[in-house]
């Protein structure tokens, strides 16, 4: 149970910083935090499997199951972090997709509305040709 409520106090730990980093910045930017998530949350269910399986070993069942039960919270948060991350990815990519499309359409509707030019208009010169 000790090891469980260090792995807690210590993912609590790292969210304070993190919305401190957010709170410090005043509104301007801050560097996404999920690669950062996602390694802590990974390799913290990891250790925590890997605890379990020795509690296993050792033949402590209860002590098994709070690990157990820890591994899957933490893989559950992981997924909800990692599932987060890749829906605002997804938003974004077809936001900039359809802004794009907008400007594409837009550029054609201009060349649309313009008077074609001619090889008389592009020849305002006076009929003189550079020849090399």
């Amino acid at each position: 149970m000790l090891l469980s409520a260090l792995g807690a106090l210590g993912l609590v730990g790292f969210w304070f910083v993190e919305g401190l980093k957010q709170w410090a910045a005043q509104g301007r930017a801050v560097p996404d935090p999920t690669g950062r998530q996602v390694l802590l949350l990974s390799t913290g269910s990891a250790c925590s499997a890997a605890i379990a399986y020795g509690l296993s070993w050792a033949a402590l069942p209860l002590a098994c199951t709070a690990q157990a039960v820890m591994t899957a919270l933490l893989a559950l948060l992981l997924l909800l972090v990692a599932g987060s991350a890749c829906g605002k990815r997804i938003m974004r990519n077809r936001r900039r997709r359809r802004l794009r499309l907008e400007r594409l359409r837009w550029h054609e509707s201009q060349r649309e509305g313009s008077p074609p030019t001619s090889a008389s208009a592009a020849d305002a010169g006076g009929g003189r040709d550079l020849i090399l």
